[in-house]
């Protein structure tokens, strides 16, 4: 399994302040990035082929992910909110390199997954409009008297003599688009991930289990588990979901610790709260 990605070094609290010292500009009400990772105590992260952030909202996980994807210029498809420190922030943060070189690096949010859900959403709009259409067409077709005058009306005689010969459903089939059916959201969802992800490519996914069923992330586990083992593919996640805590040889760094510790995914309290839950429950199971 390969590693493109070593280590990254956040800037640390003597880093931080040493750079506020230089600063002349007192206008500004927030410097995020800045003060917001520094009491982890860990500013160092070292990396596997699957490395997971682990925090409740507000832990920054979010915030290293996109500092790591600045780092990187890594590729994104949504704009993300920026602050006039981020790119000061960025630059006082350092990484190690692999030997090989990833041929795609990718960041993905849960904004790059809506808006994909969005667009196949005005697929099946436009599909569900061109089936009306066609209904409205077969009942027109099979049902209305039909004489030919001359060439022009040969396609509308085709369309006649199909409505005739065949049923509602296979008329209106062989008139929509090739190769195009109907996805749910969570179907659209886990599609997407399946359609960014390349061979080679180092991946930083940011709660990639948002829009999707626990049979899709479990789906998506043995996808990205499949895409690091056999692919070459390297991915830093940031997830609440177990099934993806549980990936398979992934070092997981829990940022609700102070500390931030590096943990085993059944040592984690999310985690714990749903054992405990299942626990309760089991006898109903039975």
């Amino acid at each position: 399994m390969v590693t493109f990605l070593k280590s990254f070094t956040f800037p640390s609290d003597g880093a931080e302040n040493s750079f506020f010292d230089g600063q002349k500009r007192t206008c500004f009400q927030t410097y995020y990035p800045f003060q917001v990772l520094t009491h982890r105590g860990l500013p160092e992260i070292i990396f596997e082929p699957v490395t997971i952030l682990y925090g409740g909202n507000g832990s920054g996980k979010t915030t290293m992910l996109n500092v790591m994807a600045e780092k990187l210029r890594a590729y994104r498809d949504s704009a993300f909110n920026q602050t006039n420190f981020f790119q000061d922030y960025v630059d006082l943060c350092s990484m190690e390199a692999g030997k090989k070189r990833p041929e795609n690096c990718y960041i993905i949010t849960s904004d790059d997954v809506f808006d994909y859900m969005l667009n196949i959403r005005s697929l099946n709009s436009g599909i569900h409009l061109k089936r009306d259409e066609l209904f409205q067409d077969y009942t027109q077709a099979k049902y209305a008297h039909f004489q030919m005058n001359s060439l022009e009306d040969y396609e509308e005689l085709k369309k006649h003599n199909a409505a005739k010969r065949l049923s509602q459903s296979k008329f209106v089939g062989a008139r929509l688009p090739d190769n195009v059916r109907e996805y749910s959201n969570g179907e659209s969802a886990y599609l997407y991930f399946t359609e960014k992800i390349k061979e080679n490519g180092l991946y930083l996914l940011d709660e990639p289990e948002n829009s999707l069923s626990p049979q899709r992330q479990m789906e998506l586990t043995q996808f990205l588990l499949d895409s690091a083992r056999f692919y070459g593919c390297q991915f830093i996640i940031s997830t609440h979901s177990p099934f993806l805590l549980s990936l398979k040889g992934a070092r997981i760094y829990d940022l609700d610790a102070s500390p931030m510790q590096v943990r085993k995914w059944t040592e984690l309290e999310n985690v714990k709260i749903y054992h405990e839950f299942f626990c309760v429950h089991e006898k109903e199971f039975s």
